[in-house]
């Protein structure tokens, strides 16, 4: 319940100032791309194994998290449209998952969440600079509407489990 509220309210700041949003997103990238780096080559010390792909990934992730850092009009532009890529492809996996559950009982809302969500998906992949340009409205909107859902479900298994609680009556 408390990631549904988050999330809904994560998506509200970013329909309130999506400029904003965009830049935070993307510093986030970067420093979050700085500290795996970081980690990654650290981790080579406490397991040694695959130690030459660990070095490789670790240096490309800080490389990438310092140009990212300090240059950060290209790294809005050019991030973020790797941002929307990968958007596309997890609202398509989500898309995709939610769709099989809708197809085992989920209802009929969820399939066509799922459906809004596949169809989504495709256009960020396929298109990727028009989604450069609505990726926090897209982002808000998901965030909304999944952080609406997770809220309703909780609510749904806390009444369901409160009545399984419930002594049955014997007559």
């Amino acid at each position: 319940m408390v990631e549904g509220i988050v999330a809904a309210l994560l998506g509200l700041i970013l329909l309130v100032a999506p400029g904003a949003s965009i830049v935070f997103l993307v510093w986030l990238l970067g420093i979050y791309l700085l500290i795996a780096g970081i980690f990654r080559i650290v981790g080579i010390f406490l397991d040694a194994s695959n130690w030459g792909w660990k070095l490789a990934g670790g240096i490309l992730s800080l490389i990438a998290g310092l140009a990212i850092l300090s240059n950060p009009l290209w790294s809005t532009t050019v991030a973020s449209t790797w941002l929307v890529i990968l958007v596309g492809f997890l609202a398509l996996l989500q898309g995709a998952a939610g769709l099989v559950v809708a197809l085992q009982g989920g209802g009929w809302g969820m399939g066509a969440l799922s459906g809004l969500g596949i169809l989504l998906g495709l256009f960020l992949v396929i298109n990727p600079l028009m989604g450069v340009a609505t990726l926090t409205l897209i982002l808000a909107i998901f965030m909304l509407i999944g952080g609406l859902g997770a809220v309703i479900q909780a609510f749904r298994m806390r009444t369901g489990a409160a009545a399984a609680q419930q002594p049955r009556r014997v007559r």
